[in-house]
């Protein structure tokens, strides 16, 4: 397929039959969700940012609760972090989160806690890429940008047999030059919910009901019977296999925890001391370790017991195999040596756990019939 544009947008005409098909097809399927309700630009951003890496059966609930807790940007911006990571947690991909409170400080304290309406500036927000500003404009102020997302993305290639990857600038770039002109030029954001919902429920990635689709006439990929060959990647993500070995260390009713620093997926979060690695270890030689020594010292008779051995969790760059230990210790040899151990670990009555925030392994080994 040749790249020019010219050979893949259809003008004029066929642009008309596109859109008014689309908002035709979404007036009568469309799905009532909550941000969808309302013209305010802060719920339209929250609901954005959740559905960047969640599915929106997933993401409802999530939503409902933090705008319940933070119903609007100055509720947002006074709160702790630790509070709003609470609210996130679940949802994963906490980086979201962590934006979130710091654009809601920037709306507070440059644009006087009003949403900015300028496309420039919604895209200066952190966490705010291409996509999500012109979503935020579109639905809230009915400004022509496109959004293409993978709905969309899917949807396009298909119609218009675009072989083009979507994964490269050349691609991103003409699949939204793309929408553009499609675009019902009086109704742009009626128009971009209704191409992303009918990539969503109808044009979706794996056997699609091509015979029950308004454009299936119209569909290039489906005459040239190449539906399930588009969209076009041009290559995967390398994944890395990640080790994690956790210490729930108990000390009568009281427990540790450590907040985890660096700048990775899950930082600020807490979790229990833990020894991560590239390659598998034997109980042997995590006694070895250098973090095991810091954790527990010259510790004589350790009462380690393995409950959860190499959970798997998948992340989008790792895939991660997590392992916990439950460790009882006596009480005044664990304060003496664990006092030196990280200026992040505190010790904390075990049933107050759940009112930290925790990624994912935690929420697993917590919630199981393991955990005691």
């Amino acid at each position: 397929m040749n790249e020019d544009k010219e050979s893949v947008v259809c003008p004029g005409v066929y642009a008309g039959f596109v859109s008014d098909g689309l908002i035709a097809w979404y007036r009568e399927n469309k799905r009532d969700l909550p941000w969808r309700n309302t013209g305010d630009p802060y719920k339209i951003w929250i609901s954005e940012i959740i559905l960047q890496q969640t599915r929106v059966d997933q993401g409802l609930d999530y939503y409902s609760r933090f705008v319940s807790r933070f119903p609007d940007v100055f509720e947002l911006a006074g709160a702790e972090e630790d509070e709003v990571l609470k609210y996130w947690q679940g949802l994963g991909y906490y980086s979201r989160a962590r934006n979130l409170h710091a654009s809601a400080k920037m709306i507070v304290e440059e644009y006087n806690g009003k949403f900015p309406e300028k496309y420039e500036d919604i895209l200066h927000l952190k966490g705010v890429g291409e996509y999500t500003a012109a979503a935020i404009i579109s639905f809230a102020w009915n400004r022509p940008y496109p959004t293409v997302d993978g709905n969309v993305f899917r949807f396009l290639s298909r119609l218009l047999a675009i072989e083009v990857p979507i994964d490269t600038g050349t691609g991103k770039k003409l699949f939204t030059e793309t929408a553009g002109i499609l675009m019902d030029e009086k109704q742009p954001g009626l128009f971009n919910q209704a191409m992303m919902e009918f990539g969503a429920l109808q044009c979706v990635p794996v056997s699609p009901d091509c015979n029950n689709c308004p454009f299936v006439f119209k569909c290039m990929a489906y005459i040239a019977r190449s539906v399930n060959l588009l969209p076009v990647k041009q290559g995967k993500t390398k994944v890395e296999d990640r080790y994690l070995y956790y210490f729930h260390i108990k000390q009568g009713g009281e427990t540790y925890l450590e907040k985890r620093k660096g700048k990775g997926v899950w930082y600020n979060l807490y979790e229990f001391p833990v020894i991560e690695s590239g390659s598998p270890l034997e109980f042997m030689e995590l006694r070895m370790h250098p973090r095991f020594q810091e954790i527990f010292g010259d510790i004589k008779e350790p009462k380690f017991r393995l409950v959860l051995e190499n959970k798997k969790h998948i992340l989008s760059h790792r895939r991660l195999f997590a392992s916990f230990y439950e460790v009882t210790v006596d009480a005044d040899f664990l304060c003496q040596t664990l006092s030196g151990a990280s200026d992040s670990l505190i010790r904390i009555p075990e049933n107050t756990i759940d009112t930290y925030p925790t990624h994912r392994l935690m929420e697993i080994y917590l919630e199981g019939s393991f955990y005691s």
